[in-house]
């Protein structure tokens, strides 16, 4: 590894001078006990004689220091470069073909937002010269992607880098934040890959109409061409300089609710999950108290059938003739099941309010359910 680009790397990050240094291996070993430090832990930091020591490698019986005046970083900064020397640590293992700049440039990014989570942090902004790694100055559609597959599956950065770029036809940003979830940053000119000449038709749709279409086409095309199953969320646009780690959170949460509340789809989209994320903010008490008033016969009333009606009824903004036709039925036999649900519940779902506590009803059955 070129340790003489780290420490320029991380000097420009932190705005402050970074040295290297050698020790004799046992030096470092008897420091880092007086310290109460894990000797052997890559990454590990301790303070001596008011300057940082970062443990770069060991060399033989020599021990390769990144130094650091100790006053000047934060203990967020030297949390980061813990993890950006961790993180290079296991790059270096890798063949030299793996690895290039740009995805150095973005493991300290990913690296930076590992930290900012680990902190407990719900805001953060990144610093202007981790932003001029990736040139993050513009706005970004960002999508998260997590592959749900087995290790022995296991996709690289590069690969999955060059898929979406042949996918899109053009430059996309690719931060590696787990072993198994990227976050995917695209310029705005990827919401009219696909509008051609039919500007009319562009012109009337809305953007979440544009975005939902870039991210239901690129999680056929990862499940096809990929490694198989996969869980994409995806973001309205962003200025990744001011709020990037905040989108990140956001992307989270939106999968996380898709997946819980929407078990068997794979695509998530936040302004689709408003009323899943009030409901998942309400105490489990309380969700277990409104089921056990709005709906007495929980599995009775809730049979697959009758879920399976309810479901498309709501989704079709409670029109019987068009779930009707959805569904392969007759209108009577759907106005039959509906009338039987609220002679089992008391619930009439033609009416505003009692589709509501249904509704919500639904959310809060499919979880406990599984539970």
């Amino acid at each position: 590894m070129d340790w003489e680009q780290v420490r320029e790397q991380l000097e420009a990050i932190l705005n402050t001078p970074v040295q290297t240094t050698r020790w004799a291996w046992e030096a470092w070993r008897r420091e880092a006990e007086k310290h109460k430090a894990e000797p052997g832990y890559e990454g590990g930091s301790l303070i001596s004689e008011g300057r940082l020591l970062f443990l770069a490698q060991k060399e033989g019986q020599e021990a390769l220091l990144l130094t650091i005046q100790a006053d000047a970083v934060s203990p967020v900064e030297r949390r980061l470069v813990e993890l950006t020397l961790e993180n290079r640590k296991t790059q270096d293992k890798k063949p030299p073909s793996i690895i290039n700049e740009e995805e150095r440039k973005a493991g300290m990014v990913g690296d930076w937002l590992r930290t900012q989570q680990e902190l407990g942090l719900t805001q953060a902004e990144m610093p202007d010269a981790l932003v001029s790694q990736l040139s993050l100055y513009s706005k970004k559609i960002p999508l998260l992607l997590y592959g749900d597959y087995t290790t022995s599956r296991r996709a690289h950065d590069r690969e999955l880098k060059k898929l979406l770029e042949s996918f899109f036809d053009a430059d996309m940003t690719l931060i590696p934040l787990t072993d198994k979830e990227w976050l995917i940053l695209g310029s705005e000119k990827i919401m009219s890959m696909d509008s051609g000449d039919d500007k009319e038709d562009s012109d009337s749709e809305t953007l979440e109409d544009r975005l939902a279409a870039i991210g239901y086409g690129l999680h056929e095309m990862l499940e096809n061409e990929w490694v198989g199953e996969c869980h994409l969320a995806i973001h309205y646009p962003i200025m990744p300089a001011k709020s990037l780690y905040g989108a990140v959170l956001q992307l989270r949460e939106t999968m996380m609710l898709g997946r819980t509340y929407h078990v068997g789809s794979n695509m998530h989209m936040p302004w689709e999950l408003q009323l899943e994320r009030l409901v998942h903010l309400v105490p489990e008490a309380e969700k277990a108290s409104f089921l056990e008033h709005v709906l007495k016969r929980l599995d009775v009333a809730f049979d697959a059938e009758t879920m399976t009606t309810l479901e498309q009824f709501f989704q079709l903004d409670c029109n019987v003739s068009e779930t009707a036709k959805k569904l392969y039925i007759h209108r009577n036999t759907l106005l039959y099941r509906l009338d039987k649900f609220k002679q089992e519940t008391g619930l009439d779902v033609r009416t505003f309010n009692n589709a509501v506590l249904v509704k919500i009803a639904i959310l809060l059955y499919k979880v406990t359910k599984r539970k």
